[in-house]
């Protein structure tokens, strides 16, 4: 009996077959790596993983999946299922000595931002993630400074990763078909800080602030914070809006703001 998918839950099933193969190609786990997927869903994606061998976790907040997910793959020593709301779950709780984890999921949109948020919190104990994303998610997530899609997503995902756009993936794919293009994306933590000379919370402000009116200069939107003057100091027009600044530039604001 099949699974009606659920509105509340964004849920839209991988069904297409050479787009699970195209992502597990992109993951290619081994038997000594640990594998957390968010939302398996009916385990499409699970499957072509599980079988490498590796230490493979997966968290799922529909009560009915998790009784198919289980029916499934319990017969696995190397599977665990996770009752929880990804969005309040601890990352933290799930590695084992110093084994990097590997993150993978497709993404409900209506999560996808607050959750990769998140999991950058945790960027420290992550190997690498793989998503599947609103393909305006990952546009955003990948785009460069001068780019309309330049915003406060795609400097922070990029400030602590590298960040790659692997391929698309059509509505045709999914059961539902969703009413948006998805994409596939990779980010990989940096294991050695690009930008050492400012924390991520610091950076994070000075982001947000640059970014609350994306049509006003930097002079209007940081008019109680830094003068014209500091903007100067460190080669920054203040009649420059946000989206033509570089990751170099926010640092450097980041830096001049908490003096």
């Amino acid at each position: 009996m099949s699974h009606a998918p659920r509105k509340r839950f964004g849920q839209n099933f991988l069904r297409d077959e050479g787009i699970i193969e195209a992502i597990a190609r992109a993951i290619a786990p081994d038997q000594a790596q640990h594998l957390v997927e968010i939302g398996p869903g009916e385990g499409a994606i699970t499957q072509s993983l599980i079988a490498s061998g590796c230490r493979f976790d997966a968290i799922e907040l529909d009560r009915d999946l998790r009784t198919r997910l289980l029916a499934s793959f319990s017969t696995y020593d190397n599977f665990t299922l996770h009752s929880a709301d990804a969005l309040k779950f601890d990352f933290a709780s799930l590695q084992q000595g110093e084994q990097a984890l590997r993150v993978i999921g497709n993404l409900p949109y209506n999560i996808s931002t607050p959750l990769l948020f998140k999991l950058l919190d945790y960027g420290a104990l992550i190997a690498d993630m793989h998503f599947m994303l609103q393909l305006e998610v990952v546009e955003r997530l990948a785009a460069e400074p001068g780019n309309k899609n330049w915003g406060r997503l795609g400097v922070m995902a990029q400030f602590q990763c590298e960040v790659e756009q692997l391929f698309e993936v059509p509505p045709e794919s999914f059961f539902p078909p969703p009413k948006v293009q998805s994409a596939v994306i990779r980010l990989t933590p940096r294991q050695t800080p690009r930008w050492a000379q400012v924390d991520r919370e610091s950076l994070a402000k000075v982001v947000s602030q640059a970014f609350s009116q994306r049509r006003k200069t930097l002079r209007n939107n940081f008019k109680n914070s830094l003068t014209d003057a500091q903007f100067e100091t460190v080669g920054i027009d203040p009649q420059a809006r946000a989206e033509t600044l570089t990751i170099d530039h926010f640092v450097a604001l980041a830096s001049i703001s908490r003096s």
